[in-house]
C-alpha cells in the first residue's frame, strides 16, 4: 500500500492543535525566541503532529529551545544522510565525562530525535521503511556510543579484558533481536539485546584482575542502565535481556564457546526464530560476524526443516491462549490476523528452506516476502496482500503508539483515541478505518491458516488416516489386520501387512528417539490412508516403504510429507508410475522438495532459467567451499531430472522436449563445472598462454559427442566427451607451480572429470565416457586444436567421422568452438567414394549386430524375429535405432560435399528433415524414420523409468521395422 493519505483535522480534535500552538509559542516568548519567521506549512504539521501525538506537543513545551533548533536545522523536512544520526550523536557526546552527563546526553538526544520522527511520520514526509530505518539508526548509535564511551573508562577501572588462549584484548558484541535486529523498530518499541565476549580469561593492568565475564557483566549492566532507566530526562529505549541463553535466570553475558555450546545442546525452535533476525548492533564487529556465522547452522537447518511449522504452530496456539487470557483480541500484533502472523509466515519458510536456499537469509520481513515471491515458494498475488495488509498494520501500530510514546498494539476504546488514529490513518471516521483494518487481518488470518494450519484440521478427532491406527501401531489381532487391507483393496494383504511390520519391528524403528517415533506414527496411517486410493496399491507400498526406512531416523522428511499432503500424494503418484523414481527418491530423500511446488514439479525451465538458477546457487557458496558446490551441482541434477521425469509421466512434455530438457540440464552443469575446474587449475599454476603469447581465457572447449551432441540425452544417460584447448603447448604458466601449456590443459582436463564423476553423499554428476577423443583411450586426454585437426583429416576411421556427425561444443571459448565448427565442417563435407563409404558403415554395423544385438534372432535378421516370445532390441537389432542413425550418419557422409546444409545440425531428426529438403530421400521415407525414431525412443524411456532394458517382445513394431530395413537396403547398404 501507499503512504495513508493526509485528511483534515476534524473540528473535535482541533483544540489539541490549539493547545500545542498556544504553549510553544509561550514558551518561546519567554525564550526571546520568535517563530514570525515559520511557514504556514510548518505550522500546518506543527498542528497534525500535535493533534496527533501527546509526546510531540509535550516536548516541544517542555524543550522548546531544542525544539525551535531542530526545526531552525530544517531537518523536520529531509531525510538524514547515511551514518548522520551516528555523527550528529558522537558530537553531542564529545564532552561528556560523567555517566550522568552521558545518560542526559542521550536522552535529550533520543527525545529530539523521536520528535523528529513522529513528525515525519504523521505528516507523511517519511515512508515505513524510512521511519523503521531511523529508529533502528537511533537505536543502533544509542547503544554503541553508549558502550564505545562506556568500555574504556572500565578498562581504567578493571582492567583490559584478555583472552586466555588468544593473549588479544576482548570486546563485547551486542546482538539485536528482532525487529531491531531487522531494522525494522515501531515508534515505542523496547530492543532485545544479547550479550557475548569471545574468550574466556582476566583482566589485565588493573591492580585487582576480574574474570572476563564479570567484567563484562558489569559493563553490560552500566550499558542497560545508561539505556533502559527512567529519569527526569525519560529513557533511550526500554531494554529487554531475556532472549538471552536460559532467559532471566541466565548470565547477562556469555562467551562464545558457551553461546555455542548452549544453542547446540538446548536451544528451543522459538529461539531458533529469534534468532533469525540477529544483527551486530554494537561492540566489536568482526568479531560479531564470527559468533554468527558460529551460531548459523542452529538458526538454518542443511536438510529441509519441516519442524519448524509444529514450532511456530505451537508458538501460536500459546500466543493466542495468552490474546485470550488477557482479552487481547483486538491487539493488531498478536490478535488473529496480526502483525505476528505475517512475520510467521515469511519466518516459516526461512526456517524450513534456509539452509539450502541461502536467499532466504535475509532479516527485514519485506525483502524476505519479495525473495517468496521471486522464487515461487508464494503466489504474486498472495505475496502482495501480505505485504500492503503488513504495512497497514505497521502504520497503525507507529498511530497507536505516537499518541503517548507508549509501547502498545491495543486499539483504542476512548473515542477521541479512536478519531486520532482514524486521522492519522487517513480516515474521515473510525468505522471507515475499522472496516479497512478488518479487511487486512481477515486476508492475513486466510494466508496464515494456508501455511501454518495442522493438516488434520482443528478437530483433534477427524485425524487423516486414523482408521490405520491401530493397524499401524500393531494393536489388530494379525488377521483383522489382514483382513482390513484386503478389503481396502490389497491383492497381496499378508505380504504388504509383513512389510509394515517389519518396519515398524526393526531395529531402525525401534531405536529411534521418542520425537522420531511420534512423528513416524503420525506419518504411517496417512501414507496407507493415500496408499489405498491407488489401482495398484500393492505396487505403491511396495515402492515406497524403502523411502520411509531410509528416512526413519531423519524424521524431518517425515515432517515434510505429513505438513503437505499434496507432496505425500505426488510421491505416491510417481512411486506408482516408476520404480526408477521411487529408488532415486528413496536413495536421495532431499529429492522430497521437489514435490512440495506441484507447479515446478511439473514445468521444468527452460535453458536460460536453468543455466541462471544454477549461477545463482553457485554464487551462494564460498569459493573455497568445494564439497558445498559439489553438492550444490549433484543436487541440482537430482532435483532437475526428477523434474523432467515426473513432466514426462504427467505428459507436460513430450519425448522430444524431455532430451531436450536432459541436454540443457547437463550444458549448464558442464559449463558451471568448468568455471570451478578453470578457477582452481589457474589458482594453482597459474594462467596457460596462447601462441601470442596472450593469456587464454580459457581457449578450452568442451565437445559433446553420441546423445548429448544429438541433443538426445535419455534418463541416466551418460556423456560421450571430448576435450580441446587451443593455447600454446609450450610456454609455461604464470603461477606459483608453472606447468606447460600441455600439462595445464590435462590437468584441467582432469579435474573436469573429478568433478564430474566423483561420488558424494548426493552421488555422481555423470558417467563419462572420453573413448572418442583421438586415438582413443591411449591418446592425450586434451588435444590441441591444430591436432584434433591433424587426426580427422590424415588418420580418423570411417566411423570416427560417423560421430563427428553428432558433435558439438557443449561449453567453452566462442573462439575455439568457431574453430572446432571448420574443423567439423571441412572434415565431413570432403567428398567420398560412396561404394567405400557403403562397405565400411555396413561392415562396422555387422560388427555391432553381431556383438550387441540379440543372439537368438541373430540381431532381427532371423526368421523368428518378429516372434513374440523373442526380444527385440529396440537400439541395435535389424529395423531399430542404430540402424536410422547409421542411415542419416552414411547419407551426411555421401552428399555434405553437396549438400553442406546436412551438417549444419547434430541431431537426427533435422538432419533427415534436410534429406528431406534437398530431394536425397523420399519425404514418406524420412517422415516414416522420424515417426520410426521417435517411437522407439519413446519405448526406451518408458522402459528406462521402469528399470526395464531396452528390449520389448518381437511382435511390435514389426511394420515400422520392416520398413527401415527395407530403407536401409535402398540405399545399398548390407
Amino acid at each position: 500500500m501507499s503512504l495513508p493519505s493526509l485528511v483534515a483535522i476534524p473540528v473535535a480534535l482541533e483544540p489539541l492543535a490549539e493547545r500545542g500552538r498556544a504553549a510553544l509559542l509561550a514558551k518561546a516568548e519567554e525564550l526571546g525566541q520568535g517563530t514570525e519567521g515559520w511557514p504556514a506549512e510548518r505550522w500546518q504539521a506543527f498542528a497534525r503532529a500535535c493533534v496527533a501525538s501527546d509526546f510531540v506537543a509535550e516536548q516541544a513545551s517542555r524543550d522548546a529551545a531544542g525544539f525551535l533548533a531542530l526545526a531552525e536545522s530544517g531537518e523536520l523536512e529531509r531525510t538524514l544522510r547515511p551514518g548522520e544520526m551516528r555523527t550528529q550523536l558522537q558530537a553531542w557526546l564529545a564532552d561528556c565525562t560523567q555517566e550522568e552527563e552521558l545518560s542526559r546526553t542521550l536522552r535529550r538526544f533520543r527525545n529530539r530525535q523521536q520528535l523528529r520522527i513522529i513528525w515525519r511520520d504523521v505528516n507523511r514526509l517519511a515512508d515505513l521503511a524510512e521511519t523503521c530505518r531511523d529508529l533502528s539508526d537511533l537505536a543502533d548509535a544509542c547503544i554503541d556510543l553508549a558502550y564505545q564511551w562506556l568500555y574504556p573508562r572500565h578498562c581504567e577501572q578493571f582492567g583490559t579484558p584478555t583472552g586466555r588462549r588468544s593473549g588479544a584484548s576482548q570486546q563485547m558484541i551486542i546482538l539485536g533481536m528482532g525487529k531491531l535486529g531487522a531494522h525494522e523498530l515501531n515508534l515505542s518499541s523496547d530492543i532485545d539485546l544479547i550479550f557475548g565476549f569471545p574468550e574466556a580469561g582476566e583482566t589485565e593492568g588493573a591492580r585487582r584482575s576480574l574474570d572476563n565475564q564479570e567484567f563484562f557483566t558489569r559493563l553490560g549492566q552500566k550499558l542497560i542502565k545508561a539505556l533502559d532507566a527512567i529519569t527526569v530526562d525519560g529513557f533511550v529505549f526500554r531494554t529487554d535481556m531475556r532472549l538471552r541463553p536460559y532467559g532471566s535466570s541466565g548470565g547477562l553475558v556469555l562467551s562464545f564457546a558457551a553461546l555455542e555450546q548452549y544453542y547446540q545442546d538446548q536451544g528451543r525452535d522459538w529461539e531458533r526464530y529469534a534468532m533469525i533476525k540477529a544483527r551486530v548492533v554494537g561492540g566489536d564487529r568482526r568479531e560479531g560476524a564470527r559468533l554468527l556465522k558460529i551460531l548459523q547452522p542452529f538458526v538454518y537447518r542443511r536438510y529441509l526443516d519441516f519442524s519448524a511449522i509444529e514450532a511456530l504452530r505451537t508458538m501460536k496456539q500459546l500466543i493466542q491462549q495468552e490474546v485470550r487470557r488477557k482479552g487481547m483480541a483486538e491487539n493488531i500484533k498478536l490478535g488473529a490476523g496480526g502483525i505476528r502472523e505475517v512475520e510467521f509466515i515469511a519466518q516459516a519458510f526461512q526456517l524450513i528452506h534456509g539452509g539450502r536456499d541461502l536467499s532466504l537469509q535475509l532479516r527485514p520481513l519485506l525483502k524476505v516476502l519479495a525473495i517468496l515471491e521471486g522464487q515461487g515458494y508464494l503466489p504474486a498475488p498472495v505475496v502482495a496482500e501480505l505485504r500492503d495488509g503488513y504495512r497497514f498494520l505497521r502504520y497503525t501500530e507507529h498511530a497507536l503508539q505516537a499518541i503517548a510514546d507508549r509501547q502498545t498494539q491495543m486499539l483504542p476504546d476512548d473515542p477521541r483515541e479512536q478519531a486520532r488514529v482514524a486521522f492519522i490513518m487517513g480516515f474521515d471516521n473510525w468505522t471507515a478505518f475499522l472496516e479497512r483494518l478488518q479487511h487486512w487481518r481477515e486476508r492475513i488470518d486466510w494466508h496464515f491458516h494456508q501455511v501454518i494450519a495442522d493438516p488434520d484440521g482443528e478437530d483433534e478427532d477427524e485425524v487423516v488416516g486414523g482408521e490405520w491406527q491401530p493397524l499401524w501401531l500393531g494393536t489388530l489381532e494379525e488377521d483383522m489386520a489382514v483382513r482390513q487391507l484386503a478389503e481396502a483393496g490389497f491383492q497381496a494383504p499378508d505380504v504388504a501387512l509383513r512389510r509394515l511390520q517389519d518396519l515398524r519391528n526393526g531395529n531402525q524403528v525401534r531405536s529411534m528417539q521418542r520425537l522420531g517415533r511420534e512423528r513416524l506414527d503420525a506419518f504411517m496411517p496417512r501414507l496407507l490412508a493415500q496408499t489405498v486410493e491407488h489401482d495398484e496399491m500393492d505396487q505403491v507400498l511396495e515402492r515406497v516403504m524403502p523411502l520411509v526406512a531410509a528416512v526413519a531416523r531423519r524424521s524431518a522428511y517425515l515432517v515434510l510429507l505429513t505438513e503437505n499432503p499434496g507432496a505425500l500424494t505426488r510421491l505416491l503418484q510417481l512411486c506408482s508410475a516408476s520404480p526408477l523414481i521411487a529408488e532415486q527418491i528413496a536413495r536421495y530423500p532431499l529429492l522430497l522438495d521437489e514435490l512440495l511446488n506441484e507447479g515446478r514439479l511439473y514445468s521444468p525451465p527452460q535453458a536460460p532459467e536453468l543455466a541462471a538458477e544454477l549461477r545463482e546457487r553457485l554464487t551462494r557458496i564460498p569459493e573455497d567451499d568445494l564439497e558445498q558446490q559439489m553438492e550444490a551441482l549433484r543436487h541440482f541434477k537430482l532435483a532437475h531430472s526428477l523434474r523432467v521425469a515426473a513432466s514426462e509421466f504427467a505428459g507436460t512434455l513430450p519425448l522430444m522436449k524431455v532430451s531436450d530438457y536432459l541436454t540443457w540440464l547437463a550444458e549448464a552443469i558442464l559449463d558451471q563445472v568448468l568455471a570451478l575446474a578453470w578457477r582452481d587449475t589457474v589458482a594453482r599454476h597459474g594462467t596457460p598462454k596462447r601462441i601470442d603469447g596472450s593469456d587464454c581465457d580459457p581457449d578450452f572447449v568442451i565437445v559433446g559427442y553420441g546423445k548429448v551432441g544429438g541433443i538426445e540425452l535419455g534418463h541416466g544417460s551418460d556423456l560421450d566427451l571430448v576435450f580441446i584447448h587451443d593455447g600454446d603447448p609450450q610456454a609455461d604458466t604464470d603461477g606459483p607451480k608453472p606447468l606447460d601449456g600441455t600439462s595445464f590443459f590435462t590437468r584441467l582436463g582432469q579435474r573436469i572429470i573429478h568433478l564430474l564423476t566423483t561420488h558424494t553423499t548426493s552421488g555422481q554428476l555423470y558417467e563419462v565416457d572420453m573413448r572418442l577423443r583421438p586415438s582413443g583411450a591411449s591418446g592425450l586426454l586434451v588435444s590441441s586444436l591444430s591436432a584434433f585437426a591433424r587426426y580427422q583429416e590424415n588418420e580418423a576411421w570411417t566411423w570416427e567421422h560417423q560421430a563427428l556427425i553428432r558433435a558439438r561444443v557443449l561449453v567453452g571459448s566462442p573462439r575455439v568452438a568457431e574453430g572446432f565448427e571448420a574443423v567439423r565442417a571441412r572434415v565431413l563435407g570432403q567428398a567420398r567414394v560412396l561404394e567405400t563409404l557403403r562397405d565400411e558403415v555396413s561392415e562396422m554395423r555387422a560388427k555391432m549386430r553381431g556383438n550387441l544385438g540379440t543372439h537368438a534372432t541373430q540381431a532381427g535378421l532371423g526368421e523368428n524375429a518378429f516372434d513374440a516370445t523373442q526380444p527385440f532390441d529396440l537400439k541395435q537389432d535389424a529395423g531399430g535405432i542404430v540402424d536410422i542413425e547409421f542411415m542419416v550418419q552414411y547419407a551426411a557422409l555421401a552428399w555434405s560435399h553437396h549438400y553442406p546444409q546436412l551438417i549444419r545440425y547434430t541431431d537426427n531428426m533435422r538432419i533427415l528433415d534436410g534429406l528431406s529438403a534437398a530431394d536425397l530421400l523420399p519425404a514418406a521415407d524420412v517422415q516414416l524414420l522420424q515417426e520410426a525414431y521417435k517411437a522407439y525412443r519413446a519405448a526406451t524411456h518408458r522402459l528406462a523409468l521402469q528399470k526395464q532394458p531396452g528390449k520389448v517382445p518381437g511382435d511390435q513394431f514389426a511394420e515400422l521395422r520392416r520398413e527401415v530395413r527395407r530403407i536401409w537396403l535402398e540405399l545399398g547398404l548390407a
